[in-house]
């Protein structure tokens, strides 16, 4: 008896030390801790075989934490000075992993079970595809798709080839982010009103100059489906995602994740209507991307979700509460408001949140190990958190956003049909696919 009131004891002390370090309330912690399935590494005789396509920055801290659980066998990219890079990276036991300079070959490789997708947002449909269809499992990252189109194919893809992918959309396993819209979807701020996404601005340079090739690189490759144009180093790896024709701004990639915040709070596959306001515009012949703006989603149910840039310092930094609110989302509701972003979760009233919900009270998917949620769906085959469909359709917000602010025309969207509607259709619909150069289009994966 004294024993186990002891371990009680000292279960709610480390409930307590957790929630002081998180500001995730003890309550929740204790919910959370007393029903948690904790992910284990694999046993040396169950580590599957990862490839990482995209060595980039992004990629290689990907293949890093999928590590873990697995063993990394080959790597690829088109430049080989990032392939080389993370093949040292990842040699382990003095095995190096195999070096490909085209995706396609590595999902010729049988002790390859896994794809890792970090490769500029304009390649991660075709890559995804590619291993879809050769019975590969997906880790891919955000935003899932470049267009809605894609997505479609996607969606299509993995259901039919039964493919376990995970969207690299790893707020959804932040318990900061579940909490807050578990709070948000049990009416604790009474109705919810209104979502507001703050989103760093983008970049805002140019003109560029092209210059030569760097011999590293196969340049047209990299281009992939996007149209052929001469090398600008601002193009490439991370600046890649200023322009349009491989990325969509911060838009696509902060709001990736904010965005997909609002979405898993509201609860809705997506808006009915959607306008954006450019706040400054791109130089010519510098990035094309819109870097300051304002877009209004409005969804069925009457809520407002407004994604909204802040200049910052550094565009990848500015946490900040709400009275300067900078990288991060905000309910309000009739009740109060709740402000979340990554190691802050504030209400208008602290209550709010240390009041814990009663146990009827709707539950989220609990993930708190993103990338070992998703090996433990390839081992149990059952969805992930951020499974194709979610990915798809977070990225869809994403990408309205961009189309309104590049149409300048306020939207409707029917999130069923996937596809625009009433007025100002048919041009907000040319954005909805692009046309892809060849031979990198859907045949090419």
């Amino acid at each position: 008896m004294n024993s186990i009131h002891l371990s009680r004891r000292s279960f709610l002390r480390t409930c307590t030390i957790i929630s002081a370090a998180s500001g995730v309330p003890a309550w929740f912690w204790e919910r959370e801790l007393s029903a948690a399935e904790s992910t284990q590494p694999l046993s040396p005789n169950d580590r599957p075989g990862i490839a990482l396509v995209g060595c980039g920055g992004m990629g290689r801290v990907d293949a890093g934490l999928a590590s873990r659980f697995g063993d990394i066998v080959a790597v690829c990219d088109v430049d080989q000075k990032h392939a080389a890079e993370a093949a040292k990276q990842f040699t382990k036991g003095g095995k190096m992993p195999a070096k490909f300079d085209d995706f396609r070959k590595v999902m010729e490789q049988k002790d390859v079970h896994i794809i890792l997708t970090g490769t500029p947002d304009h390649w991660h449909t075709l890559v995804n595809l590619a291993a879809t269809k050769a019975g590969k499992d997906v880790y891919g990252e955000k935003p899932l798709t470049l267009t809605i189109d894609e997505g479609k194919h996607l969606v299509k893809a993995v259901r039919q080839q039964k493919t376990v992918l995970q969207t690299g959309t790893q707020q959804r396993s932040d318990a900061h982010f579940r909490l807050a819209c578990e709070l948000v979807r049990n009416g604790r701020i009474g109705k919810l009103k209104e979502i507001i996404a703050w989103l760093p601005a983008g970049l805002r340079e140019g003109p560029f100059k092209s210059m030569p090739v760097p011999t590293e690189l196969d340049w047209d490759f990299w281009l992939g489906q996007a149209p052929k144009v001469d090398y600008v180093p601002q193009r490439c790896h991370t600046m890649f995602r200023y322009w349009y024709d491989y990325s969509g701004g911060t838009m696509t990639d902060w709001g990736a994740h904010h965005n997909d915040i609002a979405r898993w709070a509201i609860g809705l596959p997506g808006p009915v209507a959607v306008e954006g306001k450019k706040l400054a515009q791109p130089i010519p012949g510098g990035y094309t991307a819109i870097s300051e703006y304002e877009v209004k989603f409005t969804y069925a149910n009457g809520v407002i979700h407004t994604a909204r840039t802040t200049t910052a310092d550094n565009i990848y930094g500015g946490i900040q509460d709400p009275q300067g609110q900078r990288n991060g989302v905000r309910f309000e509701g009739t009740d109060g408001w709740i402000w979340v972003n990554r190691g802050t979760l504030r209400a208008s009233d602290k209550g709010l949140i240390d009041t814990p919900l009663p146990e009827t009270a709707e539950r989220l998917y609990n993930s708190t190990d993103h990338m070992g949620n998703f090996f433990d769906c390839v081992r149990s085959r059952k969805l992930p958190i951020a499974d194709v469909e979610v990915g798809h359709r977070s990225a869809s917000i994403c990408h309205l956003g961009a189309i309104a602010l590049r149409t300048g025309f306020p939207l409707k969207w029917d999130p069923d049909s996937e596809e625009f509607v009433g007025e100002h259709a048919r041009e907000a619909n040319a954005y909805v696919s692009r046309e892809m150069r060849k031979p990198y289009d859907y045949a090419f994966a």
